[in-house]
């Protein structure tokens, strides 16, 4: 027999229907608000959705009628593919067609790549102005929900550059919050800030907790410095999520004021903190907490404990509690301080890749998932995190892959071979360095225009370096982590 809860949202409006849900701007709603207008929002939603469609997409940026769609969306228990809003048209129409989406309802912000989408696709491409229509008598909507069942994909590239849809169900969004505020508690006055984009796991995961802890959110369409700083100031916000890069940010816009002592949690992800940025934090008070997770975990997967915050400092903390990691060393478990293979388990890792079978062969063994990251755990059992697969380039906050890149410059015609790395950068972590080999000089604004017609903006490259030859091993396999060198000469 499966496991089912309640519809979360109308549960949390049944218990708490005048509890603030959502602050946006100078606006507010409760849950009950929130529960009637996605009630609204899914009876428009049956009047232009295909019959017996399964499976819907979003490419909506941070605005309450987001959070309204996605709420509907579940309320009619229709998968939601979340499309990241910074992709090109051409990146997105992969993921639309690989995961058989039926409809995407999109926001009035986003008409160029709308265009594009929909002189290729032929389904539903409705802007949510559009979505028209009032009650209707197909409204079925869902009284409960099956853990098993898919709640979102998220799509992430990987180390090939070929992106993959991964399934989070209800049951991983579920254990991922319960593991959360077993680790961090919940107090009466808790209200957690959202700067991160809702179509990445960081946001969605703070909306979804919002319900199933009864909580509000304060929703920022874009993360602004000073913004931040004047609600961690007010004693509005008690727990914020933030990568490197925003946080940099935060602290060179603040200075040495104090924030208020109801900021109690800023859970800090996107990859490894440096060290640095982690002691200057200590000594301005900051209660910064790293954590370790990706898409795959649901959200982070293991976080720093409040009582270990100061003593344990660059490291991500121990899995939480639904959850277990391991470091392996090929086929043995790690030592402590061994590097290894980071590996884990639990209820809140997605069930696999959607259409990956290859993938989910690869990735799951024994019902542990391998994450590719490389990392250690100290003589206490708390784990450090290496780096985040070997190629991987977090450019504040987002996920780069190497191959990607250079699959795009080798489809230059002058482009004989390409490798991309990440290198230091002061404002987003690190960014990508393109490296070229090709007979003839090339200009480098010429290369950097075809990146972007073919890339996200933030995939490309902050530099093209063309070189006489790449470093490779003895099989002729691209070394990247030797690209960097290259630069030496570079100014």
């Amino acid at each position: 027999m499966e496991t089912t809860t309640p519809n979360w949202l109308k549960k949390r409006a049944d218990l708490s229907p005048e509890r603030t849900a959502l602050i946006f701007n100078n606006q507010s709603w409760t849950f009950s608000e929130l529960f009637r207008e996605a009630i609204k929002v899914a009876e428009k939603i049956v009047n232009v959705v295909p019959r017996d469609c399964r499976r819907a997409a979003i490419l909506m940026n941070n605005t309450p009628e987001t959070v309204w769609v996605i709420h509907g969306l579940q309320q009619l228990g229709l998968e939601t593919v979340f499309l990241n809003c910074r992709l090109t048209a051409n990146e997105l129409l992969f993921q639309i067609k690989d995961s058989e989406t039926e409809l995407i309802i999109h926001d009035g912000s986003l008409m160029d790549t709308v265009g594009e989408l929909k002189n290729t696709l032929n389904i539903p491409i409705i802007s949510f102005k559009n979505l028209v229509g009032g009650h209707s008598s197909h409204t079925s909507l869902k009284k409960e929900f099956t853990l098993n069942d898919v709640c979102s994909i998220m799509y992430t590239s990987g180390t090939t550059g070929k992106p993959k849809g991964v399934l989070q169900t209800y049951g991983n969004h579920w254990w991922s919050a319960t593991g959360s505020v077993l680790n961090m508690g919940l107090q009466e006055n808790d209200s957690w800030l959202c700067t991160v984009p809702i179509f990445h796991i960081s946001g969605l995961s703070i909306l979804l907790r919002s319900v199933i802890y009864g909580i509000p959110v304060i929703l920022m369409e874009k993360f602004n410095e000073k913004t931040v700083n004047r609600l961690l100031s007010s004693g509005q916000v008690t727990i914020m999520s933030a990568v490197t890069a925003m946080i940099s940010r935060m602290l060179s816009e603040q200075g040495n004021k104090p924030y208020h002592p109801a900021f109690r949690c800023l859970l800090a992800g996107g990859g490894p903190i440096p060290k640095p940025l982690l002691l200057l934090c200590k000594e301005r008070k900051i209660p910064v907490f790293q954590t370790y997770g990706m898409t795959e975990t649901s959200s982070q997967i293991v976080t720093l404990s409040p009582e270990d915050s100061l003593r344990k400092i660059g490291s991500a903390g121990k899995p939480l509690f639904p959850s277990q990691l391991k470091i392996m060393v090929g086929e043995k478990e790690a030592k402590p301080l061994e590097e290894g293979d980071i590996y884990v388990k639990g209820p809140n890792v997605t069930p696999g890749y959607l259409n990956r079978d290859d993938a989910n062969h690869a990735s799951f063994k024994d019902g542990w998932f391998s994450t590719g990251d490389l990392g250690f755990k100290d003589e206490e059992g708390f784990v450090y995190i290496l780096d985040r697969r070997s190629d991987l380039i977090i450019s504040g906050g987002e996920n780069i892959y190497p191959a990607e890149i250079e699959e795009v410059l080798l489809g230059h015609e002058d482009v004989a071979e390409a490798g991309v790395t990440g290198i230091p950068d002061e404002k987003w972590g690190h960014v990508p360095y393109g490296f070229i080999v090709s007979a003839k000089k090339l200009s480098e604004e010429e290369i950097l225009a075809f990146c972007r017609e073919r890339l996200a903006s933030y995939k490309v490259p902050k530099k093209i370096i063309q070189v006489e030859q790449l470093p490779r091993n003895g099989a002729n396999k691209l070394l990247r982590r030797l690209l960097s060198e290259l630069t030496a000469d570079e100014d």
